[in-house]
C-alpha cells in the first residue's frame, strides 16, 4: 500500500499529514488523542483504510507541530479547517474519532462548506469538569513522566480487557521510546479537551451524519452518544450504530468498522 507523509506550512502553523489513495472522492480522518503521533503508524493506518484507496484520496491530519501553551479543541478545529482549505479540500467525507470527533463536530459547525458527510466515533459533545477523571489521570502521569503507567492506563481504558492483556507487553515496550517532548505535547493536547462544549450547537450540523459508539466505552461519559443522538435525530440523514464489547477503540478493534464507514460514505 503506497502512502506519503507530507507537511503543510501556512503563515500560522505547520501540520504533518498522511495521504494515500487515488480516488475522486476525499476522505479526511482526524485521529484521537495519543501519547505519540499516529503518523508513526502510517503504514498500518494506510493498510487499515485500504478499502478506501480506489474511490477516495485519503488525508489523515496530525495536530499542528508547534503547539501553543494552551490549545483548546476549538483552536485544533480552526487549524484543521485552515489546513483543508490550504490544500484545496472541500465537500469532504470527514471521520473523527474520540478527540478527533470533537474536532470534526467543530469543523462541521464552523466550516460546513468543507464537509459533505460526517462520521463520528467514540466521541463526546461536551467535557464537563467533573467528568475529566480519565483525562486528568493521564495528564498527571505524563507530568510525572511515568511513561509505562501512562501507556498501560491508556491501553486499559481504550481496549477490551482481553485485548489489553494481549497488548500489555507491547504497550510497556512502546512506552520506553516516549520522549520528554512527546509527553509535553500530550499534556497540551489532553488539556485542550477540558471545557469543550458544542452541545447547544449540534443542530447546526445538517449534513448526513453517522455516529458510532460502544456501550462499553470506558473513556467518555456513558450517556455521551445518546446526548449527541438526541440533538441530531431531527436530521433525516442521521444514523447511530452501537457496538458492544469493542471498547472506546472500536474504530481499531471492531472487524467491520472500516466497512461500515465505507458503506456510509459511498451512499
Amino acid at each position: 500500500m503506497n502512502y506519503q507523509l507530507e507537511s503543510l506550512k501556512t503563515e500560522a502553523f505547520e501540520m504533518e499529514y498522511l495521504r494515500f489513495g487515488e480516488g475522486k472522492k476525499t476522505l479526511v480522518i482526524l485521529p484521537g488523542l495519543s501519547v505519540q503521533s499516529v503518523l508513526l503508524s502510517a503504514a498500518a493506518i494506510a493498510k487499515q483504510y485500504e478499502l478506501f484507496s480506489k474511490d477516495f484520496t485519503v488525508f489523515l491530519f496530525d495536530r499542528r507541530k508547534d503547539l501553543p501553551a494552551r490549545y483548546p479543541v476549538s483552536a485544533m478545529a480552526e487549524d484543521t479547517a485552515n489546513a483543508m482549505k490550504a490544500l484545496g479540500l472541500s465537500g469532504v467525507c470527514l471521520f473523527g474519532a474520540s478527540q478527533g470527533g470533537m474536532i470534526a463536530m467543530s469543523v462541521a459547525i464552523e466550516s460546513s462548506a468543507l464537509v459533505s458527510k460526517l462520521a463520528l466515533g467514540s466521541t463526546d459533545c461536551r467535557i464537563e469538569p467533573d467528568r475529566c477523571g480519565v483525562i486528568d489521570h493521564w495528564i498527571e502521569l505524563a507530568k510525572e513522566a511515568r511513561r509505562e503507567d501512562l501507556y498501560l492506563s491508556f491501553g486499559e481504558r481504550i481496549y477490551p480487557k482481553e485485548l489489553f492483556e494481549r497488548y500489555r507487553r507491547a504497550l510497556s515496550f512502546m512506552s520506553k521510546r516516549v520522549t520528554q517532548e512527546e509527553l509535553a505535547r500530550f499534556i497540551v493536547l489532553a488539556e485542550g479537551s477540558r471545557g469543550f462544549d458544542v452541545s447547544s450547537r449540534l443542530r447546526e450540523i445538517t449534513c448526513p451524519t453517522l455516529l458510532i459508539s460502544d456501550t462499553e466505552d470506558r473513556v467518555i461519559r456513558p450517556e455521551a452518544a445518546e446526548e449527541i443522538a438526541a440533538q441530531l435525530r431531527e436530521n433525516p440523514d442521521f444514523e447511530h450504530f452501537r457496538y458492544q464489547g469493542f471498547g472506546h477503540a472500536a474504530y481499531d478493534t471492531a472487524p467491520d468498522y472500516t466497512q461500515r464507514l465505507y458503506d456510509f460514505f459511498m451512499r
